[in-house]
């Protein structure tokens, strides 16, 4: 028993040595082992500038309510398509009793003036056609009387427009039926049948019913870090990538660039403005999210390097190339060009085709 555990010891480290040798061998450096290189190729370099935003309708408006009410009927839903003046939606009037009450004591009040003022004037006209009153007193009265006119006609209005929802002043139509501005698309419908509405007037905004915009022409709208602003100009192409059509190249043109910076969570940013090649050739939707990648240069079939091979000494830029002979590097100086921080042009000191060595991996001590 004791002969047969020496024998297995013996054993093991025997097999233990063999498998340090051979990790040892194996470890060492290889004379036959090439460096790795990378050779001098022709492809396109691109000097752009990101932006990140989303594609929204150029045209977009807010449909909006001048009376209140409650929403009775509606005409048309999210994603249908309508034309300028044809009907929404529309606001049944849902006045308080009080609200009926006074109004309809003010239509009485001001057709008991206006009866009034109605028999002055025409007992003042038989005066004037008698000669018992002069001009001035008669045009006077007049004038008193046209103004009570106007305010029966407006306390008429307004009772009307109570009980009815419908009311015309000097050839303008108020309604409760309200029709779209513009040819395009419902986006958004804010209310459903029975909710309360508050109106537009010149004392408040009112409340947003639905959102009507024109798909036919749309723009990207997006920020641009401050850093970048500078290489910016309108006119400059433009390739949009859509989070949504990873598949689809579509391509643009800045517009607009804004004059006044944006801070938000301590960073600042322009906004600017790219309008869209042929939007229909493209499904876009409002509120795609896209990137845009605003071209400052661009340079195709140029001779060219990873910028990682590299090498640069104060304003001298050099690679290391293969001395097989000698199995040295060889340093080579070259001229560069346009970068795009991952490749970099070589103008002159290299041609099509020549093996530049990756740089030496530095090892771990």
């Amino acid at each position: 028993m004791k002969k047969k555990g020496i024998i297995l010891t013996s054993l093991a480290v025997v097999i233990v040595a063999g498998g340090a040798f051979i990790f040892l061998t194996n470890s060492g450096p290889n004379p036959d082992q090439q460096a790795p290189t990378v050779k001098v190729s022709r492809t396109t370099i691109v000097d752009k500038v990101l932006a990140v935003g989303t594609i929204e309708p150029e045209q977009q408006i807010q449909v909006k309510s001048k009376v209140s009410g409650l929403v009775s009927t509606i005409y048309r839903d999210a994603g249908s398509y309508v034309r300028k003046g044809e009907p929404l939606l529309e606001i049944k009037p849902d006045p308080t009793p009080t609200e009926l009450a006074e109004a309809t004591r003010l239509v009485t009040m001001e057709q008991t003036a206006f009866s009034t003022i109605e028999k002055e004037k025409n007992r003042q006209a038989t005066l004037k056609d008698k000669g018992l009153i002069s001009n001035k007193d008669y045009e006077d009265i007049v004038q008193q009387y046209e103004t009570a006119r106007l305010r029966l006609e407006s306390a008429n209005d307004k009772l009307s427009l109570l009980k009815q929802g419908k009311v015309s002043i000097q050839n303008t139509v108020i309604s409760s039926v309200i029709r779209s501005e513009i040819d395009g698309y419902v986006l958004e419908k804010m209310v459903n049948i029975g909710d309360p509405v508050v109106p537009s007037t010149s004392f408040q905004p009112g409340q947003a019913l639905m959102t009507v915009a024109d798909m036919k022409s749309l723009i990207f709208k997006g920020t641009v870090d401050e850093i970048n602003v500078g290489k910016l100009k309108v006119g400059q192409k433009v390739e949009l990538k859509i989070g949504a059509l990873p598949k689809e190249t579509i391509t643009g043109t800045l517009r607009k660039i804004s004059l006044k910076a944006q801070k938000k969570d301590n960073a600042t940013n322009f906004d600017v403005e790219i309008t869209i090649d042929n939007p229909e050739s493209v499904q876009l939707r409002a509120g795609y999210s896209a990137n845009a990648d605003i071209i400052i240069h661009k340079k195709e079939e140029v001779l060219s390097l990873p910028e990682r091979v590299i090498t640069f000494s104060n304003d001298t830029a050099f690679v290391y190339l293969p001395d097989t002979i000698n199995q040295t590097r060889i340093r080579k100086q070259v001229v560069t060009g346009m970068s795009n921080a991952i490749n970099i042009e070589i103008v002159s000191g290299l041609a099509e085709g020549d093996a530049v060595l990756e740089p030496e991996l530095k090892s771990i001590k």
